[in-house]
C-alpha cells in the first residue's frame, strides 16, 4: 500500500503563503520529527535526505490574496489537495495532519499526526523549509518586518513594523492586526 503524508505550514502567519507538502517515503529516515520540534539546522539537514529518500514529493501553495478571498481553512485544504494532486505516484491512502479532506482518495485526518507518522513528519519538514525559504526571500524586499527571523508570524518586531510601516503586498488583510488597519 502506498501511503502519502500531508502537512501544512503558515496557517497562523500574518504574511506570506500557506504551504502544504505531500510526501511518499521510500525508506525510513532516522531522527524524523514534527518540524516544530526540531531546530532549523536539523530541518535543513533532513530536507535533502527526505528529498532523496522519497518516491514522490509535491508542494501546494496558496498566497495571501487567495487566503483573504477564501479564508485560511479553505486555502489550507486547497494547498493540501494541490500537493496530493501533484504527486507523481497516486497514493492508496493519505494521512493528513489534523483533518480529513474531501478527495476521492482514502484519507484520514490525524490530530498531531506530525508527531506520530513519518510520512507526515517528512511533509511537515518539506513544507516548513520551503515556506521559510519563501519568507527569507521577502526579508530582502521588506527587511523592516524581519521575515528572516519571524517567517511572517506576529512577533513583537513584526507587529512594531506594521504599526510604523503598515502592511505589504504579502500581508493577509483579513488577519488581525492588518484588518484593523484598513
Amino acid at each position: 500500500m502506498i501511503i502519502a503524508g500531508v502537512d501544512e505550514v503558515g496557517r497562523g502567519a500574518l504574511a506570506g503563503p500557506v504551504v502544504a507538502s505531500a510526501v511518499i517515503l521510500e525508506k525510513k529516515i532516522e531522527l524524523l520529527n514534527d518540524s516544530k520540534k526540531i531546530s532549523k539546522r536539523k530541518r535543513e539537514k533532513l530536507y535533502p535526505e527526505i528529498m532523496s529518500s522519497s518516491l514522490s514529493i509535491s508542494i501546494g501553495i496558496k498566497w495571501n490574496d487567495y487566503i483573504d478571498k477564501h479564508n485560511i481553512k479553505i486555502a489550507t485544504e486547497h494547498a493540501m489537495i494541490d500537493a496530493i494532486n501533484g504527486l507523481d505516484i497516486k497514493p492508496d491512502k493519505v494521512l493528513v495532519d489534523g483533518f480529513s479532506l474531501d478527495i476521492p482518495i482514502k484519507n484520514q485526518g490525524i490530530i498531531k499526526g506530525d508527531q506520530k507518522f513519518e510520512n507526515i513528519m517528512a511533509a511537515s519538514i518539506i513544507a516548513k523549509v520551503t515556506r521559510d525559504e519563501i519568507m527569507r526571500s521577502f526579508h530582502y524586499i521588506y527587511p523592516e518586518y524581519d521575515f528572516l527571523s519571524n517567517s511572517g508570524y506576529g512577533t513583537k518586531k513584526h507587529l512594531q513594523a506594521l504599526n510604523v510601516h503598515s502592511f505589504t503586498k504579502i500581508h493577509r488583510k483579513t488577519f488581525k492586526p492588518i484588518s484593523t488597519m484598513l
